[in-house]
């Protein structure tokens, strides 16, 4: 048996989108879905962007702007 991984897509009504390359000829083929855990999509993701930023984000020199700069997103226009 030769395997081949795709990258796909499940919509709303929980059908499966993959582009297939054209040299793999059409009948039926055997499937394994492979869905990302929560630590590997949520929380982890989550804590590595906290790690990588925070030292920037401490940084006084990044706070290049302040309150009193630009207009309150519910302000009158």
């Amino acid at each position: 048996m030769k395997a081949i991984e795709l990258v796909g897509d499940i919509d709303e009504q929980h059908r499966l989108r993959a582009q297939v390359p054209a040299e793999v000829p059409s009948g039926p083929v055997r499937l394994i879905v492979l869905l990302p855990d929560e630590d590997e999509g949520g929380i982890a993701w989550q804590q590595g962007i906290a790690r990588e930023w925070s030292d920037e984000l401490r940084d006084s020199r990044q706070d290049i702007y302040t309150l009193e700069d630009g207009q309150s997103v519910n302000a009158p226009r």
